[in-house]
């Protein structure tokens, strides 16, 4: 085999590993992003987060919105305090905030903790700590105690703390979801 042979074998060889090395990069790209479809996915791959409310994370020209549940959008009638949205919870679960009067009847509303296939877990009354006869803001406690099912498909659940609607109407119902993380 003469040398001119010899080069143009090594120059092919070369140009099939660079091809085969482009196409690898290129492919593990893409395996990865259509892997990541959550924010959790975005942050746990060590992506660029911001720190908004709700966070944000970056990936390749694509944003993942943390879930934070409805808590913006009801902001003006009910505000919690305890958990936080995917906060990390365990039994007994203490809720405090506070909620409008028109909020609560005779002063409570119900609570509600839902698992990830939204089955009930939990619920209890969430109480007045004042005076809940006002179109302020009162402070509110509750306590709820389960068991989550440590095997469960998912650790993620939903706090629900429902307006207390003794209309019965549902044009009068409303509800504060709170997503959350039960404990392992």
């Amino acid at each position: 085999m003469s040398n001119n042979n010899k080069i143009i074998i090594a120059v092919l060889i070369l140009v099939l590993a660079a091809v085969g090395v482009y196409y690898l990069i290129i492919n593990q790209g893409q395996t990865q992003m259509s892997a990541i479809s959550s924010f959790e996915e975005c942050a746990a791959t060590g992506n660029p987060v911001m720190e908004s409310y709700p966070r944000r994370c970056q990936y390749q020209g694509s944003t993942f919105t943390e879930d934070i549940g409805n808590e913006l959008e009801k902001a003006d009638l009910i505000r919690i305090e305890n958990p936080r949205p995917n906060q990390i919870i365990k039994s007994p679960l203490s809720i405090t905030g506070e909620a409008r009067g028109s909020w609560f009847f005779e002063a409570s509303f119900p609570v509600v903790l839902v698992n990830w296939d939204e089955l009930i877990i939990a619920q209890g009354i969430a109480t007045a700590e004042g005076e809940w006869m006002t179109s302020e803001f009162v402070p509110f406690t509750a306590t709820l105690t389960f068991t989550a099912d440590k095997s469960a498909y998912s650790d993620k659940g939903t706090l629900i703390l429902r307006k207390d609607n003794a209309s019965g109407l549902p044009e009068h119902d409303d509800a504060l979801e709170v997503p959350v993380i039960f404990a392992k």
